[in-house]
């Protein structure tokens, strides 16, 4: 049986692939094939855990590979928390909230306010938790877990995988931190772009 972990991004995804590689009778992966096309973008071996919030993009092709044949977990956590995550990585290149925004909503980043930037990003986390709760509507096996009361649901959704493992050693994952978002780590050349827009702005006006 396949696992897909749908999610916003920024609620804990990373740290529940670690978690679940404590499981010895299926293989986990966080984004394997995020950068693959065509019949390779869904080509998961089986019995196989895998989380991506950009599968939420792509929704209508995993309905078509796995359609009701596979476990799908909606992996939350609150809006304002998964926005203020965003707010950190807004200028990083190759940043998802960065393509949303400038793609998306046809809003440069570089030219927002920080309030501008906020909102865009709970309109990203909505946007995407309606497409994975809309996609969910027909799928006979599913569970929503929320980050934020994971060993209890973690423990259930070992149960119902009939998960083989260390479970103790899994659910120690949830006490350490990993992937954590930090202001300080965006691009410099995006930060340098940011200032000229912004410059321009100044003499514009």
């Amino acid at each position: 049986m396949n696992i897909f972990v749908l999610c916003t991004g920024r609620s804990g995804s990373t740290t529940f692939i670690e978690a679940c590689k404590h499981i010895t009778n299926y293989s986990a992966a966080h984004e394997s094939l995020s950068n693959k096309t065509g019949k390779e973008r869904f080509s998961f071996p089986n019995n196989h855990i895998e989380a991506d919030n950009r599968l939420s993009w792509q929704l209508g092709e995993l309905d078509k590979k796995y359609g009701k044949d596979a476990l799908y977990i909606h992996l939350f956590r609150d809006k304002e928390s998964t926005a203020k995550s965003y707010m950190n990585r807004f200028l990083r290149p190759k940043s998802v909230i960065y393509a949303y925004a400038n793609g998306i909503k046809k809003s440069p980043p570089e030219t927002l306010s920080n309030k501008e930037k906020y909102q865009i990003c709970l309109d990203y986390v909505q946007t995407i938790n309606s497409n994975i709760e809309h996609f969910l509507k027909d799928k006979p096996r599913q569970m929503s877990i929320n980050i934020n009361d994971i060993k209890p649901l973690f423990k259930a959704f070992w149960s119902e995988i009939q998960a083989e493992g260390n479970l103790e050693n899994a659910l120690n994952e949830f006490d350490k931190r990993h992937n954590k978002s930090k202001a300080k780590n965006i691009d410099y050349k995006y930060s340098f772009k940011h200032f000229l827009l912004r410059l321009k702005m100044v003499f514009k006006n």
